[in-house]
């Protein structure tokens, strides 16, 4: 039961991980509005690293920003916070894996694998929340400008890309609360090359 947990909370943690890289990579975290527009036959949008523009005749043509410190502060936080939660989650990944119960390293013990699983599962946790906090705080940004009728310049709305970093997050923190949660179990039983107790594999490694 436990191991199904464990195997759960990964696999969480994997798909999420797998969006928060497409979320990093989306070029639609805001979108431009058209409220007051009288048609809508041009569209742009921008992510953390190029701004795209897109016609209805379907061509789409997308630049890289053209500086990097020209950029507001808020834009190179969101990209430095994405980037630590892609490293943590990978790292994460890694370390969960080894701390899964059915993989035996050498003569590690059940207590060690349980810390391994907490620590993996604590990784996810950080990842997550540092998604959290880069789609979060982008989101408010374009909230306030978009409000403030003293912005003279173009005004956006929420793109898909932060609605995938807000899934993203939601999964890669339930992931690691249950690979966290599952770090509590029994005396350790005497394990040697590939057994099966209670439907717990053990593969030594």
């Amino acid at each position: 039961m436990l191991l199904a947990f464990q195997v759960l909370g990964l696999s969480l943690g994997v798909i999420g991980w797998c969006l928060e890289n497409s979320c990093t990579n989306s070029h639609s975290w805001r979108v431009r509005s058209h409220s007051g527009a009288v048609t809508t036959s041009n569209w742009q949008f921008e992510g953390l690293w190029m701004t795209c523009a897109a016609t209805s005749l379907g061509s789409v043509q997308c630049q890289r920003y053209k500086t990097v410190l020209g950029l507001p502060g808020y834009i190179q936080a969101c990209r430095a916070l994405m980037i630590i939660a892609l490293l943590l989650g990978l790292a994460s990944i890694i370390v969960s894996v080894l701390g899964l119960k059915c993989t035996k390293i050498g003569s590690t013990s059940e207590q060690a694998k349980g810390k391994i699983a907490l620590t993996g599962g604590s990784m996810f946790i950080l990842s997550g929340l540092s998604t959290l906090t880069a789609v979060s705080w982008y989101a408010a940004r374009v909230v306030q400008e978009f409000h403030d009728p003293f912005f003279a310049g173009v005004r956006f709305e929420l793109g898909a890309g932060l609605y995938m970093g807000w899934g993203a997050a939601c999964l890669a923190i339930l992931g690691g609360v249950m690979l966290c949660c599952s770090c509590k179990r029994g005396p350790p039983g005497p394990t040697t090359g590939v057994e099966s107790d209670g439907g717990q594999c053990f593969m030594t490694l």
